[in-house]
């Protein structure tokens, strides 16, 4: 009869450590294939990355830049939910006038660059500035659109400040 535990035991142990196995490594695999939705993203979009600048000095496409900066405004208010990331993805396709699956490539490429730049508050400035060099006051025209449609009258003071880094980026009084 202690045989028959102990071989139970281990049957156990080894289904365990088995499951745990199995668990880690769908693990590793979610995490690695995050990286291949951002490269696919970049691909599509043209985005290429120089050596020695940091990523966010490669946007050249205003849209990028627009949807960075508005996925960032977001972050700066409370944890965004999915009811609120859909509305964030809708108003980027509505503004922008992109795809579904454009509007979702360019929202993760955008908060992709913003976390490059350390993160919201530093991605704005930095992208805000970028947007400015890249499209002048065309590009502030379609942000600002943007994040009325998003925000409307629901302005944190997070996100007061970092309109206005964004107006100084552009030289707005």
């Amino acid at each position: 009869m202690p045989f028959v535990i102990a071989i139970i035991g281990i049957i156990a142990a080894a289904y365990f450590w088995a499951q745990r196995a199995r668990n880690a490594a769908e693990i590793a695999k979610a995490v690695a294939e995050v990286p291949g939705d951002i490269k696919a993203a970049a691909r599509r979009f043209g985005f290429r990355r120089r050596m020695n600048v940091h990523p966010v000095e490669s946007v050249d496409d205003p849209k990028l830049a627009i949807a960075g900066i508005a996925n960032s405004f977001f972050e700066l208010g409370a944890l965004p939910t999915e009811e609120q990331r859909r509305m964030l993805a809708l108003q980027v396709r509505s503004v922008l006038e992109l795809s579904e699956a454009e509007a979702e490539e360019l929202l993760v490429l955008g908060r992709w660059l913003a976390s490059e730049s350390g993160g919201p508050e530093a991605g704005i400035l930095r992208l805000s500035r970028r947007l400015n060099r890249i499209a002048g006051v065309d590009g502030f025209q379609e942000l600002m659109e943007l994040l009325k449609n998003l925000l409307k009258d629901d302005w944190s003071d997070a996100q007061i400040a970092a309109l206005n880094d964004v107006k100084r980026a552009f030289r707005i009084s």
